[in-house]
């Protein structure tokens, strides 16, 4: 460990995350949720399990995302969150199925440089703290949004696709013409070829 003039310390002795003074004071870095600020931090972990490298490409997991410490159902939101403040970018969007098929969110740290660009720190475009609440509220109760719409327009096609309870056809009454012989005729016919009054016909 080397040190400077005063006894002040010039290294790190090991791994390290930086961050720009000027981003911690940002109206963007204020308006973060706890769990944005865990995003940040998990996905600044995966770059360094990378060596530094792959800046873009960082592939993070749901569950690795949760065994940092963030609820399952608060990962989206607060993924949506940094990136409408501009921490975060998703470079790949990623796919769910079996193992074979599955593909993890692949993603770019905004505030640190790629194989190909430097930093372009888009957290800078938020102005005021204002704007940065009000950017990262809509981004966490979007799915919410969408999830009322999603289950209203199923519950919808539910009701839609509901049949009518059968209704049975009515039974025909018995001096219905539509029997061919009407009851009269029927009941006062006798097998011997005798009416009613038992006079030979």
């Amino acid at each position: 460990m080397t040190k400077a003039r005063k006894g002040k310390r010039t290294q790190i002795g090991g791994q390290f995350a930086w961050r720009l003074v000027e981003m911690l004071e940002s109206p963007a870095y204020r308006a973060l949720s706890l769990s944005g600020h865990r995003v940040l931090a998990r996905l600044e972990i995966e770059m360094a399990r990378h060596g530094g490298n792959d800046n873009g490409k960082l592939p993070t997991t749901f569950d690795d995302f949760e065994a940092y410490g963030i609820h399952r159902h608060a990962i989206a939101p607060a993924i949506r969150e940094a990136v409408a403040l501009g921490f975060v970018e998703i470079t790949q969007v990623g796919r769910a199925g079996n193992a074979e098929w599955r593909q993890s969110n692949k993603f770019r740290l905004t505030y640190r440089p790629t194989e190909l660009i430097e930093p372009t720190d888009d957290w800078r475009s938020i102005e005021t703290i204002e704007a940065a609440e009000m950017l990262a509220h809509a981004a966490r109760v979007a799915s919410k949004k969408r999830g009322t719409k999603k289950q209203k327009s199923s519950g919808e096609k539910r009701q839609k696709s509901v049949r009518k309870p059968h209704h049975k056809p009515e039974i025909c009454s018995a001096d219905s013409t539509t029997t061919g012989l009407g009851a009269e005729t029927t009941t006062t016919l006798d097998i011997t070829g005798r009416d009613a009054a038992g006079m030979q016909q």
